[in-house]
């Protein structure tokens, strides 16, 4: 009897002590089943053993090869791994002693899309508010070449290194809850490029462009009014995909920061260089949306017309390389400031990647942009970039346009467009030397200004008064 007692006490320890040795991997919410690596680079794959100075292996079976690492003091680890053209579905095996399989992994192309609550709409309507197109949109979803992360929505006063989250396949039942804009984005991405399309979504309703910018990039900020809600959207959402591999960043945020457009032409420039730092992959593609007009101000003349923070966001092309500005001028709403038109959102992103990043010719990126003025009497020409085959209206009108004299006073202009629609001609009956032109700038306004492919064209003042 003692001897079976001993057998089975010296079992128990065999059987804890193997136990011991088996170190526990654990992988942040992305690195899961179904999610979508970018294709052709070095991408990182980390994580947390229970063990330190623990080799941890990684093997994909997409080639077959096993790469090696070993957790730090805290357990740690980090590899990075090559990956193919696009394909899939793939799998990875993470092994510290026990095995974690990641299944139903696809390559293709990876984009992250971040701001306030423009971005945050979901397809099937939120805070009151539709999506046009929404039903026929969700109908037809199905493709399980697009895949889907949600960051949790989570504010910290320091850096996480998980969210909570999973990857979904595009589908009638997933498709509703997630940002319209990204969703549209990655819609048309795949149906141009016909591979897959991952696209990670960490945005929040109200949010300002401080919430978003690490401690790093806010320091030299600190009289900012609202300095303590500084980083606490980087921190628990953005900190843990850091590193994560993508191709590029969207961007839908401003319309908190209408009071500031000053400070924003240097604390959003911050967060785009400090993002690129934190994934140090150089000059990261980062496209961004120019609010829309909406009637901030109610039509009571009471804080900034917005025009001033589409204006410096324009003013953040020549301040971030290798960014791109899409312009919403056509979409606002005066009773909401969340536009319905989300698929043109979306639209507009991907035809900005398509040309800009993927390398596709043959059409603009975005709408028409302000060059220069020539004056010749009371009128005064308008040239712009961006045009493509030149400028239109869509038969509307060609209103917004306003044009000022020496006493700085502006009045309403009449338009038209000089020849071959490569100008448009403004003048005034009211103001006999025109010196300074303004087109869409106004808190809430519809613009009437296309190029010929449909893209609106930007607010804009030739003044600084």
């Amino acid at each position: 009897m003692k001897r079976y007692q001993l057998m089975m006490a010296l079992l128990a320890s065999l059987l804890f002590l193997t136990e011991g040795m088996q170190a526990k991997i654990t992988l942040p919410a992305f690195f899961s089943d179904g999610m979508v690596l970018q294709q052709q680079s070095s991408v990182a794959i980390w994580g947390n053993s229970d063990k330190k100075k623990q080799k941890v292996t990684i093997k994909t079976s997409w080639n077959q090869k096993k790469c090696a690492t070993i957790t730090d003091e805290l357990g740690q680890w980090k590899v990075r791994v090559e990956t193919p053209v696009y394909g899939g579905p793939y799998s990875i095996e993470v092994s510290d002693g026990e095995t974690v399989t990641i299944n139903d992994v696809l390559i293709g192309e990876v984009w992250l899309c971040s701001g306030q609550s423009n971005m945050d709409m979901r397809v099937g309507g939120r805070y009151s508010d539709p999506v046009i197109g929404s039903l026929d949109a969700i109908v037809t979803s199905e493709n399980p070449e697009i895949r889907m992360f949600m960051v949790g929505s989570k504010m910290t006063s320091a850096p996480l290194t998980d969210c909570e989250g999973i990857w979904q396949e595009a589908s009638s039942e997933t498709v509703p809850d997630f940002s319209a804009a990204g969703y549209f984005f990655a819609r048309k991405l795949n149906e141009v490029l016909r591979i897959p399309v991952g696209i990670i979504h960490a945005s929040y309703g109200g949010s300002r462009v401080e919430a978003w910018m690490s401690k790093e990039a806010i320091e030299p900020y600190k009289d900012l009014e609202d300095v303590h809600n500084a980083s606490i959207l980087y921190n628990g959402m953005l900190s843990p995909v850091v590193g994560y591999g993508i191709r590029g960043c969207l961007w839908y945020q401003g319309e908190a920061n209408v009071d500031a457009p000053d400070l924003y032409t240097q604390l959003f420039p911050s967060l785009v260089n400090d993002w690129r730092k934190k994934w140090g992959m150089g000059e990261l593609p980062f496209y961004y949306a120019q609010i829309a007009p909406f009637n901030y101000n109610k039509g009571e003349g009471k804080g900034k017309n917005s025009a001033y923070l589409r204006e410096a966001q324009t003013a953040c092309l020549k301040l971030i390389p290798s960014s791109g500005m899409i312009i919403l001028t056509d979409i606002g709403d005066a009773r909401t400031i969340h536009p319905m038109e989300k698929e043109a959102v979306g639209n507009r992103f991907a035809y900005m990647a398509l040309g800009r990043t993927y390398g596709k010719k043959g059409f603009p990126t975005t709408g028409p942009l302000y060059k220069s003025m020539q004056t010749e009497g009371n009128k005064i020409t308008l040239s712009f970039d961006e045009m493509g085959k030149g400028l239109t209206t869509y038969r509307q009108q060609l209103t917004g346009f306003e044009v000022a004299g020496e006493d700085k006073v502006f009045h309403p202009a009449n338009a038209r467009f000089g020849k071959d629609a490569q100008t448009v001609i403004v003048s005034s009956p009211e103001v006999e030397q025109p010196v300074a032109v303004r087109y869409a700038f106004k808190d809430y306004i519809k613009g009437t200004l296309y190029n010929m492919s449909g893209l609106p064209a930007s607010s804009f003042r030739t003044d600084n008064w």
